[in-house]
């Protein structure tokens, strides 16, 4: 069997798989899934550009795609009516202030001599620094919070477009690579981890307590969609006659559309994500990124800068995750800090990525598919499968309770059990790297 052909088998199973969770359960549900695991496998792309073709142990995946979200709001929601004036400016002056205390800093650091009297002006420079930041900062914030806090209580967006925040979330997330890839790609595989994941924690704590920014836990509901709404579509008589003539209920099809709305954008995304990282791998820049995963020393030796390379492949992954961020954000309609948890950003992309085939851009894309389609149906599928087990057991019988209670984990079971598998079967992934 050619591996053509085996890449068309994996892919028609996964659409069998989709196909069968339509008819047996609903289409709604599989438009879901399958929107979520497109999304998914854009971030796989991502992680996989970084570790499947550079090397690089990224498990600070969530910090990203936070930034991402947060773009959507500071893009597409309306600015909040007066919180600029009551204190938007003065956080602004303060940031402001923050960034030139950093650089100042760096800059004595660097034109300074080794010595007691650079530490001193160091240290004088950052705690004058805070001072004045915290004096600027600490009531502009209470004012901006104090606008109908129930409902606002931050800054707001620019109300613009909700597709312009997914390039946008890219930005965000690229720009916190490079600072992070500044300062931690120099360590080691296991301790680039270590503040990978360190970062991506500061960066949720940041966007789930600054409330003057995206309501912190309060959490942003209502973000514009670049979609219909269901209500609208029930309301149209244009819309409600083509479903009768179909034979299908309006409200039903309506939901199914909007779904397929967002299905067709993401689709087209990560088509276009697809496209341009074949292109990448496959040319010059590709196999030097190639070499030098394999073998630092020697590419270093044949005058190629690792640590740039390294820094540049770092951006481009981390982008790739801030528009995946972004696009979760705008199908949820909710920004949601609580929900961006390691699990299901990090172990769970990774997951992907490796039982795919690390390594290839397909299989990434077959691994986000494949992987969330097992996250979303093992637990009910589980369940189904535990009442059919203790079906002639009594009720209250020990046994059978504690196999009811034992679904809830068939999800995070089935992981590990397909990780293993596919890691004692294909050490390379169902479609490993030529």
């Amino acid at each position: 069997m050619t591996g053509k052909q085996r890449n068309i088998i994996y892919f028609g199973f996964v659409i069998v798989l989709m196909l069968a969770t339509g008819i047996f359960t609903s289409w709604n549900s599989v438009l879901f899934i399958i929107n979520f695991g497109l999304i998914s496998a854009v971030m796989a792309l991502g992680v996989n550009l970084q570790w499947g073709f550079a090397g690089l142990f990224n498990v600070g995946i969530m910090g990203f795609v936070a930034l991402g979200g947060l773009a959507t709001v500071l893009v597409a929601m309306p600015p909040t009516q007066g919180a600029w004036t009551a204190g938007g400016l003065g956080i602004l002056t303060a940031l402001l202030m923050g960034a030139a205390t950093v650089a100042f800093a760096v800059l004595a650091y660097t034109r300074l001599t080794l010595g007691k009297l650079r530490t001193l002006i160091i240290m004088g420079i950052l705690i004058s620094g805070f001072v004045f930041y915290r004096v600027v900062f600490d009531p502009a914030v209470d004012a901006v919070e104090a606008i109908n806090p129930s409902l606002e209580g931050y800054l707001g967006g620019l109300n613009l477009p909700v597709l312009i925040a997914w390039p946008i979330g890219g930005i965000f997330a690229a720009g916190a690579a490079w600072l992070i890839g500044k300062t931690a790609l120099g360590l080691r595989s296991d301790y680039l981890a270590i503040a990978t994941l360190g970062i991506a924690e500061i960066i949720i704590a940041i966007i789930k307590n600054e409330d003057w920014l995206a309501r912190g836990v309060k959490n942003v509901s209502g973000l514009p969609r670049p979609a219909p709404y269901e209500v609208d579509l029930q309301n149209d008589l244009g819309f409600i006659q083509m479903t009768g003539k179909l034979g299908i209920d309006p409200i039903l099809a309506s939901t199914l559309f909007v779904k397929l709305v967002y299905a067709i954008l993401f689709i087209a995304v990560l088509a276009i994500l697809f496209v341009l990282l074949q292109r990448a791998v496959n040319s010059p820049w590709g196999r030097m990124m190639r070499a030098i995963r394999d073998n630092e020393v020697a590419a270093e030796a044949m005058g190629k800068n690792v640590t740039a390379r390294h820094l540049q492949v770092f951006v481009l992954g981390s982008a790739i995750c801030g528009i995946a961020g972004a696009m979760m954000t705008t199908l949820d309609g909710q920004l949601t800090p609580g929900t961006y948890q390691p699990l299901r950003f990090t172990f769970l992309i990774w997951v992907m990525v490796i039982v795919g085939g690390s390594g290839n851009n397909l299989g990434a894309v077959l691994g986000g598919l494949l992987i969330w389609w097992l996250w979303v149906m093992v637990e009910p599928l589980g369940l189904g499968v535990m009442k059919f087990i203790t079906s002639g057991m009594t009720e209250g019988y020990w046994l059978k309770k504690h196999l009811m209670e034992s679904a809830a984990h068939m999800r995070l079971f089935t992981m590990g059990l397909v990780l293993l598998l596919v890691l004692r079967f294909s050490p390379n992934g169902l479609i490993p790297e030529k």
